[in-house]
């Protein structure tokens, strides 16, 4: 995205969260399209032209609201990165989109499709794929192995051929080894996932998002961990992705959100706090305040 939205260039309140100005209407449906009228009056052209609308979302647990009444707005083809303090509500705003939780209230509309109340696994084959805080691979498995079980269970199909020795079409060649090229795994392509680096394994933990062949990735907090020799590479490799996808990052590294984010939501207490580009979200003196302070601006908190 090339620049803030229309309304926060011409002097948009910013001393309020973005949903504050929402108005409400009698009911949930009401509220969703109110908060759908809004966000097109506030952002013009560019919200037809997202690849995911959240309109009005809300996630409560009994009395506890997860999340609360959060709008956001995807463009194709852009690293749109997701901040704010442990219990923000972050990654339970990535259960809610990709699927994994439901919502209490709310839109959610996926490249045209409305997915709001479709379960994770029919999300994937929309085009919606996603890897995780905590490293989740098949350790015995080999690298190449990870990735045509993460091709094949695309595919209900053949997702029970997974556990079958690899045969011709089953090979998966085509869609495998530009991905264990993008992942610069080619020479491991053998090698045992568990006998790989940390940092390999997040990098391969990307390409079994990848071999879904999706149309958005949600990667959360992909640097969990890692060494400053493997930081590079998975800054490079997310920053490549956009070329060809939609990337969603939950990112603690402020270093690698500021430098391959277009766009940066920042969120507190499970709402949406602030929502800009990099050098707008750096000198925003409420995000500067609350949450990042010395690690991005150099001042004091």
């Amino acid at each position: 995205m090339a620049a803030l939205a229309p309304a926060a260039r011409a002097g948009f309140d910013w001393s309020q969260p973005l949903h504050a100005a929402r108005p409400v209407g009698t009911g949930r449906a009401d509220r969703a399209a109110a908060e759908a009228t809004r966000c097109a009056q506030q952002y013009g052209g560019l919200v037809s032209e997202a690849i995911l609308h959240a309109t009005a979302v809300t996630k409560r647990y009994g009395k506890f609201t997860a999340l609360d009444d959060v709008t956001l707005r995807i463009m194709p083809r852009t690293v749109h990165s997701v901040i704010g303090p442990n219990g923000a509500g972050k990654t339970t705003l990535f259960h809610v989109l990709t699927g994994t939780l439901p919502i209490t209230s709310g839109n959610i509309v996926f490249d045209g499709h409305d997915v709001t109340r479709e379960a994770d696994y029919r999300r994937v084959k929309r085009g919606i794929a996603r890897s995780f805080q905590v490293t989740s691979l098949f350790a015995n498995l080999s690298v190449r192995e990870n990735l045509r079980v993460a091709v094949q269970g695309v595919d209900s199909n053949h997702a029970f051929n997974a556990w079958m020795p690899p045969r011709g079409a089953l090979e998966h060649t085509g869609i495998v080894d530009p991905i264990l090229e993008r992942l610069a795994l080619t020479r491991f392509a053998g090698t045992l996932a568990g006998a790989l680096s940390h940092g390999q394994q997040r990098r391969l933990e990307v390409g079994m998002a990848l071999a879904a062949r999706p149309k958005a990735i949600f990667l959360d907090e992909p640097t969990s961990g890692m060494g400053i020799d493997d930081l590079d590479d998975m800054k490079q490799l997310i920053r490549g992705l956009r070329d060809d996808y939609t990337v969603v990052l939950i990112e603690h590294n402020m270093g690698i959100v500021m430098d391959i984010s277009d766009t940066i939501t920042v969120m507190q207490q499970g709402r949406v706090l602030v929502e800009g580009r990099p050098d707008d979200i750096r000198v925003d003196e409420r995000v500067r305040r609350a949450y990042l302070g010395n690690m991005i601006t150099g001042g004091r908190a």
